[in-house]
């Protein structure tokens, strides 16, 4: 057991602001602890921009040689989920001015199949259930697609988080997220889509 293993057992988790520090004076384990909790936000904003896979993964690691470029000098290390998040945001941005045009990500689903998936029959309802949501919150408008995308990750992010990869306020995000789901309700009535959802 090392030292950070005794860290997290006495107080929990690490707090950013000590991985951080810990990162920035050479420790791997460090790192590694901001990469594992990090990484499925980043991947949710970029997939969120709509960018293919190829693409989306080089726009996360810049944003993580960024961070290795600022790291000893960040204003406030206990928000570098957000730091992250904006500069993924951005980086999309980029991307997407350069290319001229915007791809759907044919796996970027945001439904997790339940416990039977296995059964063959299921798979064909789950499939068929997954495309019609898909279908409907293609419907809402890409700001309401990409707060979806991103709230819908996991480990979900924090609010102040998901402000900074949307560039929105934090007190606007439950309001929004609130109509939003409701607008896809209605959607998803519409079309008949209730069963297993």
């Amino acid at each position: 057991m090392d030292a950070h293993d005794t860290m997290r057992e006495r107080a929990g988790p690490v707090a950013n602001t000590e991985l951080v520090r810990l990162a920035a004076g050479g420790d791997d384990v460090a790192w590694a602890a901001l990469v594992e909790r990090y990484t499925p936000l980043l991947w949710s904003v970029a997939r969120a921009h709509r960018l293919s896979t190829a693409d989306a993964g080089d726009v996360i690691q810049t944003a993580w040689l960024r961070l290795v470029e600022r790291l000893g000098t960040l204003q406030d290390p206990e928000r570098v989920g957000a730091w992250l998040a904006t500069t993924v945001r951005r980086e999309c941005l980029r991307v997407l001015r350069r290319s001229g045009r915007e791809t759907l990500d044919a796996d970027a689903g945001l439904l997790v199949a339940g416990p039977d998936a296995d059964a063959p029959d299921r798979h064909v309802l789950n499939e068929a259930t997954h495309e019609a949501v898909r279908r409907a919150i293609a419907e809402l408008p890409e700001e309401s697609q990409r707060l979806l995308h991103i709230l819908f990750t996991d480990p979900p992010p924090s609010y102040a988080e998901v402000a900074a990869a949307l560039g929105m306020p934090v007190g606007s995000i439950g309001p929004t997220r609130g109509r939003v789901l409701e607008r896809l309700r209605k959607i998803m009535v519409r079309e008949g889509i209730t069963a297993g959802v």
